[in-house]
């Protein structure tokens, strides 16, 4: 065993034994190699170590310290917590959509039509579904060929194929350095190592895309350019066409999830690097995620590696749901519901300004979920118990950051899910609990 996996173990057991407390901050780690006689890089690998284990949060601007709770799994891969207001999970069903979305389920209770919608389909379906999904997914001067569209059970499942199909075990994809923790979960899953990307007010730096493609040779990188999931930061037209000069001169590939992108309609990346760019996107955000489809659009000459991909992952999409699908798109369905989740984000959004006024909240007026930056007496992951206590799910920021570098000290908050009643009463309990103090709320 190395030297530092056993002062890890130490720790842990320090930890484990109490004589470490959640919320006790670690020496810097030049400090504690002296303490320990040890190397700056070893003590480096310690914190690493007890950071992968889950034992340890690091902060930006703060320090290192011992969690107040176990780390919680990604809350994309995990059953929906046990809590009276789910602020994790950020899906959209509001009662004036079911009526707009039954007339076409109903169509497919015929026989012959659900005889059809119950045979085995393909990865690229129909022609008719591909012409049908190309002309649902165009924006601006953007369509996609339909030759190069194919269906899958999920947006999720769209990105695992994209990964798997363009990058070896053993690859790299580069990533934001905060981002979908979905991603996460997939890339350990297929062997694949992320690099974290710097980001700024526009998201991915296309410099910072270059620099690490030099330093080790990335196949793809992942990036969301509407509404970043957490950030809700969006490219603006010429990042986009920056980053497009970026892949060109790399060589590397984008796979671009546009899954917000019905709430923001930005032209996307795609639209500048057709032939480097495989778009994602899915009815689970648009319409609702209990009958689902993913979508890619890629350029053809991929099509059908990609295809291949989702035959051998077990990815493709039930027939069922693409025929259900193909309805509510052909017959405006989908587009009407997402007009109408646009104007349900934008007033989540305003409620959530107003009622978490005297807080740092970050986001985007046409996103379903906000960034609050939390006052220094707090750390992230000990507000997200605190508001679990209160019977409020919240996903703290170690769970989208990449890598063992520090995590903002910030929460993100889904809008979309609860009751406009639910989310007012608990943006009021969390206001309360971000200007009150850890010593006052556990001596509630």
């Amino acid at each position: 065993m190395d030297s530092y996996q056993i002062i890890a173990n130490s720790i842990a057991a320090d930890i484990a034994s109490g004589r470490l407390r959640p919320g006790d901050r670690l020496p810097p780690q030049r400090e504690f190699a002296d303490r320990r006689g040890i190397a700056t890089s070893t003590a480096s690998r310690v914190y690493a170590e007890l950071v992968r284990r889950g034992l340890v949060v690091g902060e930006v601007g703060r320090g290192t310290y011992v969690r107040a709770a176990p780390e919680p799994p990604s809350p994309t891969l995990v059953e929906p917590p046990d809590a009276s207001v789910n602020l994790e999970l950020n899906f959209s069903i509001f009662p004036e959509q079911v009526p707009e979305m039954a007339p076409a389920l109903a169509t497919l209770v015929h026989e012959d039509a659900l005889g059809d919608a119950l045979r085995p389909l393909g990865a690229a379906a129909t022609r008719r579904a591909r012409e049908v999904a190309a002309a649902f997914l165009s924006r601006h001067r953007w369509s996609p060929e339909p030759d190069g569209v194919l269906f899958t059970g999920s947006g999720r499942q769209a990105i695992a194929v994209s990964m798997a199909a363009l990058t070896p075990i053993g690859g790299a994809v580069g990533v934001e350095a905060v981002t979908y923790p979905i991603v996460k979960g997939i890339a350990a899953r297929l062997g694949i190592t992320l690099v974290p990307l710097a980001l700024d007010g526009e998201g991915v730096r296309p410099d910072a895309m270059v620099r690490a493609h030099r330093t080790r040779r990335l196949s793809a990188i992942y990036i969301q350019p509407s509404l970043h999931n957490p950030l809700g930061i969006s490219m603006g037209r010429a990042r986009r066409r920056d980053l497009a000069a970026a892949l060109k001169e790399t060589g590397t590939f984008a796979i671009e999830d546009a899954v917000y992108s019905f709430l923001a309609d930005d032209e996307p990346v795609a639209a500048f690097a057709s032939q480097r760019t495989i778009l994602i996107d899915s009815l689970s955000k648009r319409v609702a995620p209990g009958l689902t489809l993913g979508f890619i659009a890629a350029p053809e000459h991929l099509a059908e590696k990609l295809a291949a991909t989702i035959r051998s992952g077990g990815w493709l999409a039930p027939a069922f749901s693409v025929a259900a699908g193909l309805r509510w798109m052909a017959d405006g369905t989908a587009a009407r519901i997402a007009t109408a989740k646009r104007a349900h984000a934008a007033a989540r959004y305003q409620l959530a300004r107003e009622l978490l006024r005297g807080l740092t909240m970050r986001g985007d007026p046409r996103a379903f979920h906000v960034w609050l930056e939390l006052p220094d007496v707090w750390r992230a992951d000990t507000f997200a118990a605190a508001a679990a206590r209160r019977g409020i799910a919240i996903t703290p920021a170690s769970a989208f950051t990449v890598g063992a570098g520090h995590a903002p000290n910030a929460v993100r908050l889904a809008l979309a899910a609860p009751s406009r009643d639910a989310l007012a009463g608990a943006l009021q309990k969390l206001r309360r609990l971000a200007l009150a103090s850890p010593d006052e709320t556990l001596a509630e």
